[in-house]
């Protein structure tokens, strides 16, 4: 028998941002070292990219590499880079046949050179897709993204008083991309880790225990199924309160 094919989610967010958390928790529970729970993760990757496309989602941000990692032991951010550099050998050719468009937000400097020009060449190759936009967090921090933008502002001479929300925005490493409407985090974690601080102000979270490498197709539709249900407010009031004035929020 045919498998029955997924409905598609009710009112898709346009953009999920994902913090993929629990990598090296899911390999030590299985006696595996690390890395091998990182190599699992991008694994799942490339099955929530398909789903994305399936559900209709237009951009996927994934936290891959924070400011902070680099403080971790030296084989795993070695071993990290080498991963990052391995997927782009791999699957760069399939993403780009999928139109999927890579950006990266946050610092190249730091990577090495080689790396730096293999990212840059897969941006290049990309860039006119649109099927899906897929920002790819590498050496990024939201308090540094911050830094960045207001450094920015100030060499370009820009008077005080013409500083405003949308202009801060355009600074930022994701200028022209629209805020997450649903950030997820995987592995439990409650805590924002220097995501997407400015972006986030109003986006729906969505915390699950599941492990970035157990967070298949199904749990995805979870936290979008959980999404639609939300009342997006964005500090006014809810329907709800207009209909019923003794609504209590």
């Amino acid at each position: 028998m045919a498998k029955k094919a997924t409905p598609p989610p009710l009112r898709p967010p346009t953009h999920v941002a994902i913090i993929m958390d629990g990598n090296g928790r899911w390999a030590l529970s299985r006696g595996l070292p690390r890395l091998a729970g990182h190599r699992a993760g991008t694994e799942n990757l490339r099955r929530i990219i398909r789903a994305c496309v399936e559900f209709g989602i237009k951009y996927l941000t994934i936290y891959a590499f924070s400011t902070e990692n680099w403080g971790r032991p030296r084989e795993e951010v070695d071993g990290l880079m080498h991963i990052l550099e391995d997927v782009i050998d791999k699957e760069l050719a399939e993403l780009n046949k999928e139109g999927v468009q890579l950006r990266h937000i946050g610092r190249l400097e730091r990577l090495d050179p080689k790396l730096q020009e293999k990212v840059l060449e897969a941006i290049e190759l990309t860039k006119n897709n649109d099927r899906l936009i897929l920002n790819v967090a590498f050496n990024y921090g939201g308090r540094d993204e911050i830094i960045c933008a207001i450094q920015r502002i100030i060499q370009d001479g820009i008077k005080p008083e013409a500083v405003n929300s949308d202009m801060v925005s355009q600074y930022l490493f994701t200028a022209g991309v629209p805020d997450p409407d649903l950030i997820i985090r995987t592995s439990g974690e409650l805590r924002v880790s220097n995501f997407l601080i400015w972006q986030g102000a109003y986006s729906e979270w969505y915390v699950t225990s599941v492990y970035w490498p157990d967070f298949n197709k199904d749990e995805f539709r979870k936290a979008l199924d959980t999404y639609a249900k939300r009342d997006r407010r964005y500090g006014g009031l809810s329907q709800n309160v207009e209909d019923n004035p003794n609504h209590v929020d």
